[in-house]
């Protein structure tokens, strides 16, 4: 097998035995291997905008379905968080997938599915179509963010994670901007059916930059080895079994705490142009503008909680969960007072700032799950905290106060959704205090797997 590339100092370092095989790449940077990871981060963070662009230009179009096909707010909520069920269904399972067929290929699948899916809602006559193409494309979001955030952490150091997890976390939001802004404008001048075709086609084209640069074998040459904590053994090579996914009590707190927080930070997403529509009476087009501006606080927030989370966590592991925490509380604080004072500017500020917060934990709570899983399942525990962040978050958010507006004014729904941020604190505690438990059973997990586990495996 060749060897890749190597700097000036190598000569000297070949005649040195020791540490070429512990730590080879990270001590010797090479030429190129520092712009490819960004290159790679770039291109999976365009795809999961488009995902979101193609899943939350609904939001936009909200109205318009509402006049032409008499909609009630529960089936309109239905249509956004059918997408996000089969996201919570699907995740798992595909991730196992892709971890054995190959991440690369799986991403292209999925970004084909849902792009030919978001186009079918183009040329949806009803309700009932309607309901079946977002349906499709659930099924081809399912595990794109799972896999592809697996992706971009593989070719990146651990020290920087935590930002990474929430700047390609914070996609979601940014897509959502794109989506619900620009949808908006499109339905006003042109028809709701644009809207939904011009996603299609953007992803399409992204998707097919993106086969022509991410391969498997460049994605092999350039992976991060420095995987695991100090306190975990040797483990290159090693798999461990897809049990050890659920034998952590302190990623089973990471998992309902990045769930729980992200269900009033989904009803961000899907009910702001309504409710500006609504209350503050404007027009679909602005309300969605409007919208945006909110739900790029949402994304904005996630970027910045995920770089100060790693700034101020230092080496203390323990201090990203009180940073997850801390965000719970601001959101739930602002977001309480903010739904309870009546339109005007104070509440639009305190609104701002809940939303800036609102999903700010998810850098954190990645961060978390990718530390307290042995890399050969790492795919496939990002996709468990998907299905968490969609079952209880993304799915569950938007309809539930769906229903509750059918019966208490959207307004009166919009109250009650704060009050979950109290289970996610909860949840995020609870881990906090077994975050040393948890490294010490992922130490024995992957000691369990390798007996000699200070031995070079290769």
């Amino acid at each position: 097998m060749a060897l890749p590339p190597a700097t000036t100092a190598d000569p000297i370092g070949a005649d040195e035995p020791t540490n070429t095989d512990s730590a080879p790449d990270r001590a010797r940077p090479r030429p190129g291997r520092r712009l490819y990871p960004w290159l790679v981060f770039a291109l999976t963070f365009a795809l999961l905008l488009s995902d979101y662009m193609s899943r939350q230009v609904l939001s936009a179009v909200f109205p318009f379905l509402k006049t032409e096909w008499a909609l009630t707010d529960s089936q309109l909520a239905s249509l956004t968080s059918v997408v996000a069920l089969m996201v919570g269904l699907l995740t798992f399972p595909l991730s196992l997938l892709a971890d054995r067929w190959g991440r690369v290929r799986s991403l292209v699948l999925m970004a084909v599915i849902w792009s030919v899916a978001t186009l079918c809602c183009a040329v949806a006559a009803n309700y009932e179509q309607m309901l079946a193409s977002r349906f499709l494309v659930g099924v081809g979001e399912a595990a794109y963010g799972s896999v592809g955030i697996a992706v971009v952490l593989g070719v990146f150091a651990p020290r920087v994670h935590s930002t990474l997890s929430g700047a390609f976390m914070a996609g979601g939001s940014f897509g959502s901007v794109i989506g619900v802004s620009l949808g908006g404008v499109i339905a006003v001048h042109l028809s709701w059916r644009w809207s939904f075709a011009a996603m299609a086609v953007l992803g399409l084209l992204l998707v097919a930059l993106f086969r022509a640069v991410v391969t498997e074998r460049r994605l092999a040459e350039h992976n991060s080895e420095d995987d695991l904590p100090a306190s975990a053994p040797a483990t290159a090579g090693i798999r461990v079994p897809v049990s050890t996914l659920f034998t952590n009590p302190a990623v089973w707190c990471a998992y309902l705490g990045g769930g729980l927080q992200m269900f009033t930070a989904a009803v961000l997403l899907a009910w702001t142009p309504s409710f500006f529509n609504r209350y503050y009476g404007l027009a679909p087009d602005k309300a969605g503008v409007i919208a945006s501006l909110f739900v790029l606080l949402v994304g904005s927030g996630m970027v910045v909680c995920g770089m100060i989370t790693d700034r101020v966590s230092g080496e203390d592991p323990r201090r990203k969960w009180a940073s997850a925490i801390a965000y719970c509380i601001i959101s739930l604080v602002t977001l309480g007072c903010a739904f309870a004072l009546d339109t005007g500017a104070p509440q639009l500020i305190l609104l701002g700032i809940g939303a800036f917060f609102s999903a700010g934990s998810s850098g954190p709570t990645a961060a978390m799950v990718a530390r307290l899983t042995h890399p050969s399942v790492r795919s496939s525990a990002l996709g468990s905290l998907t299905v968490a962040n969609n079952i209880l978050g993304l799915a569950t958010g938007p309809l539930l106060i769906g229903v509750l507006a059918d019966r208490l004014g959207l307004l009166g729904a919009l109250q009650v959704a704060p009050l979950v941020y109290v289970l996610a604190i909860a949840a995020l505690a609870t881990g906090r205090r077994l975050h040393p438990a948890g490294l010490r059973t992922l130490a024995a997990q992957s000691a369990g797997r390798c007996p000699d586990a200070g031995a070079d495996h290769r």
